[in-house]
């Protein structure tokens, strides 16, 4: 049996999970099950984005917001608005996972685009600098 090519899972994926009346728990289990059975689970990052890229061609645009602390809606939502003025015929889903170990600041991620401006971001470029100057110095 020839392997199903990763985009046309993606945009099946998304279609089904854009239907209203879709079971998104059986489908994301259905959707596990096929990688782990085809020994392509190294592939779900990859499948993620293509679904995500699926959805943004649909008009839907799903924004993963990673933060130290919970946000208050009223950033959220301003956070949406924001996005919506750069995607103004999308519809814009926010969702956030809180992850202390980012210390402040927030991480967005889209499809196919990344925002960090985490201070653990931050304090990692700092390091290298410093370990680089140190280096040139020796």
């Amino acid at each position: 049996m020839s392997k199903l090519d990763r985009s046309v899972l993606a945009d099946v994926v998304s279609d089904l999970s854009l239907d209203q009346k879709a079971d998104l728990k059986t489908l994301c289990k259905s959707v596990a099950a096929y990688l782990l059975e085809e020994h392509r689970e190294l592939e779900l990052d990859s499948l993620v984005r293509d679904i995500q890229k699926s959805w943004s061609n649909k008009g839907y645009v799903d924004l993963l917001v990673r933060v130290a602390r919970p946000l208050p809606n009223e950033t959220i939502d301003l956070m949406a608005d924001r996005f919506a003025d750069i995607y103004p015929s999308a519809k814009i889903a926010v969702s956030t996972v809180v992850d202390p170990s980012i210390i402040g600041g927030a991480s967005v991620e889209l499809a196919d685009q990344r925002f960090d401006i985490t201070i653990s971001r931050r304090l990692s470029r700092f390091t290298k600098s410093i370990n680089a100057i140190k280096e040139v110095n020796v």
